[in-house]
């Protein structure tokens, strides 16, 4: 063993040397990246006993391709419809995945299928359609995001697109939101018609309901806020507007006050989803303090349903 050490030690006071010779620039440790907080989905399909992959019974690929859009847009990637250039927005650096295993501890590929027609529905005539939604299949909201396609008549393409409930906080304009939890069951739902990528003949076929609402079911108000001027999103990059924007407006719309333009592109207006590109910093910060300080939301970066334990 005596003959080793003549060896090792020159080695070690070289090493020593040259890392003192490199000066402190070489031991600065690189900048540390924001997290990315990974939220799993349960996608509960409500169907009228189709067969999978017809109607109303949403097919795997159908479903896959709205996290992917879910996806592109929180994490602003390039290349995509999610990616953009403006100087106020940002990547939220949030992501989701489909749950890997279910309440039970087993194996899922987060896909809930419910035939309505077999299964009676107690819920009473108007009430609330989260609870209406969630009696036929519902996980716990702090371990999944909940998220119902709604079987509806096509009619109401383009009339009725989703819905979400809001995230208990302290957040200003939280009471803007519809509540969940402890009054009704939350998450989101989705008309089936507008859910993920499509060729359904429709301005809402590329995934951005869903975009949308899971915007406001982590902390995110419309850019009109509470309808006036003076109570809008809480996020000063947003330019203020009094009403929804509709469509995909071609002449630049002047915000409240002449303080700039409506954010047209911005995911949580009520524009077509060709036009949406846009989260803004104010609002990523928004959704990252409920993510981190919201009872259940914070839960979700933790779940034993991402199978990452």
């Amino acid at each position: 063993m005596t003959s080793i050490a003549p060896v090792k030690r020159p080695v070690l006071v070289l090493a020593l040397a040259a890392l003192a010779s490199c000066g402190d620039d070489a031991v600065t440790p690189p900048p540390v990246e924001p997290p990315v907080y990974r939220l799993p989905v349960v996608v509960h399909v409500v169907h009228r006993g189709e067969p999978i992959g017809t109607g109303y019974n949403l097919s795997l690929e159908q479903i896959e391709s709205q996290i992917r859009v879910l996806n592109e847009d929180y994490r602003r990637r390039p290349g995509t419809r999610g990616f953009n250039t403006h100087p106020d927005g940002g990547d939220a650096r949030i992501e989701f995945v489909l749950a890997r295993v279910a309440p039970d501890g087993a194996p899922t590929n987060g896909i809930v299928r419910v035939d309505a027609d077999a299964m009676p529905n107690p819920a009473p005539p108007g009430a609330p359609l989260f609870d209406y939604y969630a009696h036929y299949s519902y996980w716990d909201p702090s371990r999944y995001i909940n998220v119902w396609t709604m079987p509806l008549s096509e009619d109401l393409i383009d009339t009725i697109l989703g819905m979400a409930t809001g995230p208990e906080t302290d957040l200003p304009g939280a009471d803007l939101l519809t509540p969940g939890e402890p009054e009704h069951a939350e998450g989101i739902l989705v008309n089936a018609f507008h859910f993920g990528e499509s060729d359904v003949a429709s301005v809402h076929n590329l995934g951005r309901t869903l975009t949308h609402e899971m915007g406001h079911y982590l902390g995110l108000l419309h850019p009109w806020g509470g309808g006036d001027c003076a109570t809008n999103d809480y996020c000063a990059d947003t330019p203020p507007a009094s009403e929804p924007v509709r469509g995909c407006p071609d002449t630049p719309l002047p915000a409240c006050s002449g303080n700039g333009r409506i954010m047209v592109e911005n995911y949580m207006n009520w524009t077509t989803d060709a036009c949406m590109s846009t989260f803004t910093n104010d609002q990523i910060a928004r959704m990252h303090y409920v993510l981190e300080n919201s009872p259940r939301r914070r839960e979700l970066v933790d779940s034993p349903g991402l199978g990452e334990r």
